[in-house]
């Protein structure tokens, strides 16, 4: 494919891609809970440097995002302004780099990664295999499951800058805490480099099917969901603390409190992102009046109300 320029509707100039850049592309195919609105621009780059290129060229007043499999968030109904960049099939490889590492691209899935260092008898990350998302989303937020973070096994993450300009991040360099990072707004994390310890593979599929099963019993893996919805606050369990309040099976419009996991939203069929972000926070007003425990997000919530 040719570069081409494009013009946002004769207001900003966009500059010239080698991949593919959508006007008003619709978001809720692509998130999990299926509503919300749409991006002013997709981006899928063809490579790094189409991607580090294009920033580079981009106003500095233009917003960036990166959406990864869209487990882990709200699109508002009124959509989300400026660039929404999605890594495609060339950010997705992940390739051994020696007995205990793996080098892993920013648009790899969770499962993608275990498998693969189940295969090489890498066990340590058998965890990511529950993470519903890619890489560069993980690597941002510090997922985690099962007792284990990202930050256990990063060793450092490939990022594009806002800026346009390509680094290289160690895991100290993150700040990571729980569930966050200091990962500069607007940088796209392109690459990962985890790294594990030498096992059989068979106790590592042991331990992968144990996480799975233990998921699928536990969760509504099976519906339009979100994810886990808020973060444990210290001391106590999320799940807990909404059942405590009375909030289990909770609906405003199509959303619901999942009956199955209570820290999980539902999308029942129509829900709008409006919907779902209400209940939650109508859920995060009876946890607090209940236990005088302010829930955090956990799930991302990005755009504009329609």
């Amino acid at each position: 494919m040719g570069r081409r320029p494009l013009v946002d509707a004769g207001i900003m100039a966009l500059p010239d891609v080698r991949g593919r850049l959508t006007k008003g592309a619709p978001l809720a195919p692509l998130v999990w809970f299926k509503a919300g609105g749409a991006a002013q621009w997709l981006f899928e780059p063809k490579d790094a440097d189409d991607l580090s290129a294009f920033l580079r060229g981009l106003d500095p007043e233009m917003p960036v995002m990166a959406l990864g499999l869209g487990s882990n968030l709200i699109v508002r109904d009124g959509g989300v302004p400026g660039i929404v960049v999605r890594l495609g099939k060339a950010f997705a490889q992940v390739d051994r780099v020696d007995a205990t590492t793996l080098r892993c691209g920013g648009g790899a899935s969770g499962i993608l990664v275990s498998s693969t260092a189940r295969d090489a008898g890498i066990g340590g990350v058998e965890f990511l295999r529950s993470i519903p998302g890619t890489v560069g989303g993980f690597v941002r937020m510090n997922g985690g499951a099962y007792g284990r973070e990202v930050r256990d096994v990063l060793v450092a993450c490939d990022v594009v800058l806002r800026s346009g300009e390509r680094r290289t991040l160690d895991v100290a360099d993150l700040g990571y805490t729980y569930r966050h990072s200091a990962l500069p707004p607007g940088a796209v994390v392109i690459a990962a480099t985890f790294r594990g310890h030498a096992a059989d593979p068979a106790a590592i599929g042991a331990e992968m099917d144990r996480i799975a099963a233990e998921r699928e019993a536990s969760q509504p893996l099976r519906s339009k969901t979100g994810g886990s919805t808020f973060k444990n606050p210290d001391g106590h369990k999320a799940w807990a603390l909404i059942d405590a309040a009375g909030c289990r099976g909770l609906t405003r419009g199509d959303a619901q409190v999942s009956e199955k996991h209570c820290n999980f939203l539902l999308n029942l069929g129509t829900a709008t992102a409006a919907d779902i972000e209400a209940l939650g926070e109508e859920v995060r007003d009876k946890v607090k009046a209940q236990s005088g425990v302010t829930l955090e997000w956990e799930i991302q919530r990005v755009g504009v109300p329609a």
